[in-house]
């Protein structure tokens, strides 16, 4: 139980960091900004996923969150992923996508393990 743990808490630091980051450069980088313009995206959707990535990255790394908030969490996160490969598949093609794969595989392995150790509280 002890290593379940302990992945667990490397594996939702990386994906809090990861979100953390991202939602920073969101909110911040023109460079972002001419992304999801290249996309199709209007300025605002980018500012409002740059905030709810920022709050979900606190819900997700704070140990005094609810594991039933941190359940939503991790379903509003896949979905953002999910969503992010629809979009870079659609405008530019499978080749772009890796880093959103590896973003979702670091989020399995923490949902996974956040499963495994809360497996009595969460039911």
């Amino acid at each position: 139980m002890k290593i379940d743990k302990i992945v667990y808490w490397i594996v939702t630091g990386l994906l809090s960091l990861s979100l953390v980051l991202a939602g920073y450069l969101y909110l911040t980088s023109p460079v972002m900004a001419a992304g999801f313009k290249h996309f199709g995206f209007p300025g605002f959707f980018r500012m409002e996923l740059g905030i709810a990535k920022i709050v979900a990255s606190l819900l997700l790394i704070l140990p005094m969150v609810p594991p039933r908030i941190k359940e939503w969490t991790y379903i509003g996160v896949a979905i953002v992923f999910i969503s992010a490969f629809i979009a870079h598949v659609s405008v530019d093609g499978i080749t772009t996508t890796l880093s959103v794969v590896i973003s979702f595989s670091i989020w399995a392995a923490s949902f996974v393990f956040f499963i495994r150790i809360n497996r009595v509280k969460v039911r």
